[in-house]
């Protein structure tokens, strides 16, 4: 009976609308587990039978949809991995001088993962630190020693703690690596401005050159004595000479280094701008660029595998459409690149209510990387205005997360991102890493004493504590979709189908015989889904992974709800 129901008329659906603070009426439910009951419900035990509505809203197509992306064939650990992204400086304070230390990054370790089954930790097993190098500047991307660690951040021995405190519990660490250009203070650069040593680990001009940025209008030359030398982000900011192969066996050595020490990889800055052949478009994405990463990449992995270790991560942010950022995830180059494209397709379907918007972005993917490219995806990051801040309506945010956990790809979390902390007031890079928020009151937990930035004030809503007393917040939600996430091949590494319907998204996912459906309703109106078992690869029950509960009768999906199901 079962099939002939499912074969015949749409889907009835349950959803965990956002936020889901009361039942739905229209949802006939037989059980509902308790939140830290949601790991338990990943099993493969007989659904009961699912009543449905015999007259849908809309009429069912019999199309199956085409695939949008294939499954991971040969995944690696870092494409089941789960990331979250720190800004050292922002994240706890361990002596109440208002900047994150080493000391306090290892004190919050337990909410990142206290490395054992259940609890209300968030679970991620992948962090990525912001520059932790010696540098001048609040934001590190100024090195001024790739050797040595900031010590503001904490001495040696601070960092090492935290790299076995971070180990025992599950975590690999990868460390953010700015090989493109480095401080004007480093001594390097002043050894080769005074022609005293080093002349050639930068790159001179005796004539004026006018380049322009190629992503701005600022010139990429900049005046030194008599010289000019290029320095395509800012003048405090030489570009390093890597067509000289003594920096390309230093900088190879540097990241052998920190290997060695115990990190698991790199965020690698500003990939596309390393090797310029001249002006305007000859500044990025060059032929020697992508060679230089091709070595070095395959000079990493050789390392690691002389020791006995795991692959490295190296993912870099090219900040481009994919067809370029693809090149360097060509044969030999980097396992994984940030997907910007997809992030910006994700929030503009989100404004605007158009999940065809994202489809388009998403399924254009399968013919442009290699087979098996890791995808970094993303809400937002250091670099941009916060989620919680474009997306103003709460329940726009839990939408968010749900697409971030149920599209394919290796998933980063922002620091703030699970609890909606918004930006600065300011649009500078500071508004955009404010102190993380632990608690009501001063300091936000974040520190005993004045904060290097003001904390945003809304700390009795937007905090750690406050949400993990709730059960419905946002930090509850990101904790549960991590969980489901790390439970399931189909999430983690397997096939991705869409269905697309008005303001309505389903995101299909199956690895064997695991199939997970994400439902998502875009837009401001109830829609009803209008799916048939064809569409969906088979007869369905099933079980929503959110609330445990297994559906009897649903017509509609509510304005901006959504479900996360288990078909059986």
């Amino acid at each position: 009976m079962r099939r002939l129901a499912w074969a015949s008329v749409a889907l009835a659906w349950f959803v965990a609308c956002g936020p889901p603070a009361q039942s739905d009426p229209t949802l006939d439910t037989d059980a509902a587990s308790a939140p830290d009951e949601v790991v338990a419900d990943l099993t493969d035990e007989p659904a009961p039978d699912v009543a449905v509505d015999t007259a849908p809203d809309v009429l069912p197509s019999t199309d199956p949809p085409p695939l949008c992306r294939s499954a991971i064939a040969q995944p690696q650990w870092y494409h089941r991995a789960v990331g979250y992204e720190v800004f050292v400086r922002s994240f706890q304070d361990s002596d109440g001088d208002g900047i994150g230390d080493f000391k306090g990054l290892t004190s919050r370790l337990d909410y990142l993962n206290d490395g054992k089954p259940g609890g209300d930790d968030l679970g991620i097993d992948l962090l990525w630190l912001m520059p932790v190098n010696a540098s001048p500047s609040d934001h590190g991307y100024d090195v001024t020693d790739y050797r040595k660690l900031n010590p503001q951040y904490g001495t040696d021995a601070d960092f090492n703690a935290f790299l076995t405190a971070a180990h025992a519990r599950g975590i690999r660490v990868v460390l953010d690596l700015v090989l493109n250009h480095c401080s004007k203070q480093h001594p390097w650069f002043q050894a080769s401005a005074a022609g005293t040593d080093k002349a050639d680990w930068f790159v001179w001009s005796d004539v004026a050159l006018n380049w322009k940025q190629p992503f701005g209008n600022s010139p990429s030359w900049h005046a030194n004595g008599k010289r000019w030398f290029y320095g395509v982000f800012a003048d405090s900011m030489p570009d390093l000479n890597y067509t000289n192969p003594a920096v390309t066996a230093e900088l190879t050595d540097v990241a052998q280094t920190w290997l060695d020490r115990g990190v698991d990889g790199y965020r690698l800055d500003a990939v596309r701008y390393l090797i310029e052949t001249g002006a305007g478009n000859g500044q990025k994405d060059t032929p020697p660029t992508l060679a230089w990463w091709q070595t070095w990449a395959t000079q990493l992995r050789q390392h690691q595998a002389s020791a006995g270790k795991p692959e490295p991560l190296m993912v870099g942010e090219a900040w481009a459409a994919n067809a370029i950022a693809a090149q360097y995830q060509a044969a030999g180059g980097l396992n994984m690149t940030f997907d910007f494209d997809l992030a910006a397709a994700l929030l503009a379907s989100l404004q605007n209510a158009a999940p065809e918007t994202l489809a388009q972005v998403l399924c254009a993917e399968e013919g442009v990387f290699p087979k098996d490219a890791a995808r970094g995806t993303f809400l937002t990051n250091h670099d941009m205005v916060r989620i919680a801040t474009q997306l103003a309506e709460p329940a726009a945010n839990r939408l968010a997360a749900v697409l971030l956990f149920a599209l394919p790809g290796t998933p980063w979390v922002y620091y703030g991102e699970e609890i909606g902390l918004q930006n600065g007031t300011d649009s500078n890079d500071e508004a955009k890493r404010q102190p993380m928020q632990w608690q009501p009151g001063a300091g936000v937990g974040f520190t005993t004493g004045t904060p290097w930035q003001p904390a945003n004030g809304d700390a009795a809503t937007v905090s750690v504590q406050v949400q993990t007393a709730q059960a419905d917040s946002l930090l509850a939600l990101y904790r549960k979709l991590i969980a489901l996430r790390q439970a399931s091949d189909a999430l983690a590494v397997g096939e991705t189908r869409l269905l697309v319907a008005g303001s309505l998204l389903g995101v299909l996912r199956k690895a064997g015989q695991e199939r997970i459906l994400a439902v998502l309703n875009l837009g401001a109106a109830a829609v009803t889904p209008a799916w048939t078992a064809l569409q969906l690869g088979g007869p369905v029950a099933a079980t929503d992974l959110l609330t445990g509960a297994t559906a009897t009768n649903l017509r509609s999906v509510p304005p901006r709800g959504f479900a996360l199901l288990r078909l059986q």
